[in-house]
């Protein structure tokens, strides 16, 4: 990936009025391709997806949703850039690691920030976004060139004008950048590429959220940048565009009374046996939970999580059911046991309505989820080395000429900036690291190695699953 990267760099009438009323280009921009095994996915875009989380958990999705269908996704976001930043680098960060699948997302920068406090301030704002899509043009006839590679244009996420954690807005900004957004869609849909709207839902979180509690927001720091609660809602916006919504983990349906298993979606049901005092059974699922993380990692500000996110939209209900429901059960309480592990209690009213095991973080099969999620986090924190080398590589080195010299005059010449810039002060103590080709070789296994250990360790196993009569 990285290895050689110098040369090889009423309401539903309403809505169905709506649907039919929309025009067909708008309606076809809700489904993009889902990975197929062995995509080499690239998610292209500025520091939203440089130090964001979406991608990550998108893949970690794949890893438990379909565990014998292994994908490999890489981060191609650098902050701060811009439609024109982005199209001079597609060659050695984009298409060098030989992509079948492509996404990109831009907008933020590209809309600029100073010109929204001046008077003229749509007009300027109206002259960015030309500029824009000038650059984008040519990132357009790029893309196109490349016949064998899915294309998804994403429009990116919004910039939050009406959050009060605050008094600083940037008012009209959004505005610019949802322009933006409307071209990506008008040229996914000339060119019969994917297109996902981050924009617009995040938008209307937003305002139900926002009519709760004035002060909440994505964007904690800035009204810029996504915690990890908005990289989940990212994340299952696209999910969600890939058809995910409704395929569950598994589905077991037991009648107790007969003792016979009426359903078994994606798993298999073995050695059932029914009795007055309960049921135990032999389960096998063909796919784990989807995990999801309650501390806030590498958010910018770290105040929310993952889970923060999951519980803004209809995750849960959607995309991430493992139903339990065992009906004809004698009238009572029982204990409900995995692996003679006791996971909960539960009334014989309950389990003839259904449970969802994921919602159970002590089931084994969860655990045994959080240990991919954990593995993946570490992958994530080993590949932000590499986005950092390469954001000071293109943010700084490639304007003087210096792009992958990786010698002592580079050095130099950040050097010389890191007075005045904090943000390279930031990343400069990964560059150091990273100029040296063996650090990165040591790396990229490294990486390499926690995804194996991923794809060994993700295969659902046999569980004993007994209900146990109180």
């Amino acid at each position: 990936m990285y290895r050689n990267i110098r040369t090889t760099a009423g309401r539903s009438i309403v809505l169905l009025l709506l649907a039919c009323l929309l025009p067909a280009w708008l309606q076809a921009t809700s489904h993009i391709p889902p990975f197929r095994k062995g995509e080499r996915v690239v998610f292209t875009g500025n520091s939203i997806t440089h130090g964001g989380h979406y991608h990550s958990f998108i893949w970690l999705y794949y890893m438990t949703r379909f565990p014998d269908r292994p994908i490999t996704i890489m981060n191609a976001g650098i902050g701060g850039e811009s439609a024109w930043d982005i199209k001079d680098r597609l060659d050695t960060d984009v298409f060098n690691r030989k992509p079948t699948y492509v996404t990109l997302t831009f907008g933020m920068n590209d809309t600029g920030y100073d010109i929204f406090m001046k008077e003229n301030a749509r007009e300027l704002a109206r002259q960015r976004v030309d500029s824009s899509l000038t650059a984008y043009r040519e990132i357009e006839k790029r893309l196109l060139r490349e016949n064998k590679v899915t294309k998804v244009l994403i429009g990116g996420s919004p910039y939050d004008e009406t959050s009060r954690f605050n008094g600083f807005i940037l008012h009209g900004k959004n505005e610019a950048i949802r322009e933006i957004v409307d071209a990506q869609r008008a040229s996914a849909e000339r060119n019969g590429w994917g297109f996902v709207d981050f924009n617009t839902p995040m938008l209307d979180i937003n305002r139900r959220e926002q009519a709760k509690d004035s002060t909440f927001t994505f964007c904690r720091i800035d009204r810029i940048h996504p915690d990890n609660d908005g990289q989940m809602v990212m994340a299952y916006e696209f999910l969600k565009a890939q058809g995910m919504a409704g395929k569950e983990v598994a589905d077991v349906q037991i009648d107790a009374a007969s003792g016979k298993t009426t359903v078994q979606k994606n798993c298999r049901i073995s050695k059932l046996q029914a009795s007055d005092e309960g049921v135990t059974f032999r389960y096998l699922a063909k796919s784990l939970p989807y995990p999801l993380d309650s501390i806030p990692r590498q958010g910018w500000g770290n105040k929310r999580s993952q889970l923060d996110g999951a519980k803004l939209i209809p995750f849960m209900e959607e995309m991430n059911q493992e139903r339990l429901k065992v009906s004809g059960l004698r009238p009572g309480n029982y204990q409900l046991l995995i692996d003679g592990l006791p996971i909960t209690r539960l009334s014989s009213d309950e389990l003839a309505q259904g449970i969802n095991l994921a919602a159970y973080p002590q089931t084994p099969q969860y655990r045994q989820a959080m240990k991919v999620l954990y593995l993946n986090e570490e992958r994530f924190e080993v590949e932000k080395r590499f986005r950092e080398y390469l954001w000071t590589s293109y943010t700084y080195l490639k304007k003087k000429g210096l792009l992958f010299a990786d010698n002592q005059e580079a050095l130099t010449a950040i050097q010389e900036e890191l007075p005045k810039d904090p943000f390279l002060r930031a990343s400069y103590g990964w560059y150091v690291k990273a100029m040296n080709p063996e650090v990165r070789e040591v790396w990229q296994e490294y990486m390499e190695s926690i995804v194996d250990k991923i794809y060994q360790i993700n295969k659902p196993v046999i569980h004993q699953v007994e209900l146990k009569r109180l």
